[in-house]
């Protein structure tokens, strides 16, 4: 009698994950962007159900502020999992913009960013936010990029591989936090990809640099 074997569904993370976005990025004052409108047709394509919301201030305003600057937050849901993510809303140089000069293309602008990211901590992309030149792959192999897509998704740190120790994943997290123009920025990112293997000590340590 044949055996029967059964294929384990991947999650939305490792299918969302595990898509090659290098095409798509934007490269910024030495930032990456990922294009928002790419971003959620392929999240739809996967998911039709995906919803997105972006939470109105207490005024009914689209952005928040402490009186001083303002930031957007938004949210993904993908299969009953919303992931919220908040933005400051910023200029061209990365600083937060004093609320008396923020237009609504301004907060427009970074909607369409937090969502991106939003989207990212589901997987997509979420690489590049981390520093990674390529996604993972379920063999643990990756597939050379086109040299345009190298230049394409240039990252300001080394590629972290599958087979580095905690350790040297640590020091490369604090190589990249130490070369990136916003530095809370990276160590949230750090930590959303690679809080799980950190001591409260390293994660203490990589919170100090900012």
């Amino acid at each position: 009698m044949a055996t029967k074997t059964t294929t384990k569904k991947k999650s939305v993370f490792e299918t969302l994950n595990a898509i090659n976005v290098n095409e798509h990025t934007e490269n910024k004052n030495g930032l990456t962007y990922l294009s928002w409108a790419w971003a959620w047709q392929v999240t739809k394509e996967n998911y039709p159900t995906a919803i997105y919301t972006i939470y109105e201030s207490a005024e009914g305003m689209f952005y928040h502020t402490d009186g001083k600057t303002a930031w957007v937050k938004t949210g993904v849901t993908i299969e009953n999992l919303e992931h919220i993510e908040y933005l400051p809303v910023f200029n061209y140089k990365n600083n937060s913009i004093p609320i008396s000069d923020i237009t609504s293309t301004d907060v427009n602008k970074s909607i369409q960013r937090s969502l991106t990211k939003a989207i990212a901590r589901h997987g997509l992309g979420l690489y590049v936010y981390a520093g990674e030149d390529l996604p993972a792959k379920d063999d643990g192999k990756t597939i050379a990029p086109k040299e345009q897509e190298k230049k394409a998704v240039k990252v300001e740190k080394e590629t972290v591989k599958k087979e580095d120790t905690p350790e040297e994943k640590f020091a490369k997290a604090k190589k990249y936090i130490g070369n990136h123009v916003n530095k809370k920025e990276a160590v949230e990112m750090s930590l959303v990809w690679y809080g799980d293997i950190f001591t409260d000590k390293q994660k203490n340590d990589l919170k100090a640099l900012v």
